[in-house]
């Protein structure tokens, strides 16, 4: 059996820093949408990233892949978005195919309404504390965590796109 590759000093110290950001910052988030807004942020996100969208409506699995989430996580938040009238599913008029998520003028309200608040507990609880070199330095960590994972956290096997 191989020895386990444990984590350097280093390693172990950046990563459990991350492993309480992972916990904190989500908390943070989700609790303000929740009591300002009546929303997860994971609802909140998928309808940015369907409000985002100039026809306001994204085929389900391209929202999966802007959300990098799952397709079933985003089948089921879709499904209690609908459930609120806030998005509305239909088969692709392009191809008969594949079921196409599409934000209602209420769902746009929605997530209009909830921004700003959004935006300003995402700047008190990750920004304010940065310089602009720490923000162009997270962006990269960021991305290169991202780049080698799908949306279920497996290590990918190819290159994404």
């Amino acid at each position: 059996m191989d020895e386990p590759r444990w984590l350097t000093d280093d390693q172990q110290r950046a990563w459990r820093k991350l492993a309480a950001l992972m916990t904190v910052v989500p908390a943070a988030l989700d609790a303000q949408l929740q009591r300002d807004a009546d929303l997860t942020h994971f609802g909140y996100w998928v309808l940015a990233m369907l409000s985002e969208n100039p026809q306001r409506a994204l085929r389900m699995s391209d929202l999966a892949a802007q959300a990098n989430a799952s397709p079933s996580r985003v089948s089921h938040v879709v499904a209690r978005l609908e459930q609120r009238g806030w998005v509305r599913r239909h088969r692709s008029a392009a191809d008969g195919r594949g079921n196409v998520a599409e934000l209602t003028d209420a769902g746009y309200d929605k997530v209009a309404s909830a921004a700003p608040g959004h935006v300003d507990k995402v700047r008190s609880v990750v920004f304010d504390g940065l310089s602009a070199s720490q923000v162009r330095r997270l962006d990269e960590v960021c991305e290169a965590i991202l780049s080698h994972l799908d949306p279920d956290g497996k290590i990918r096997t190819e290159p994404p796109g």
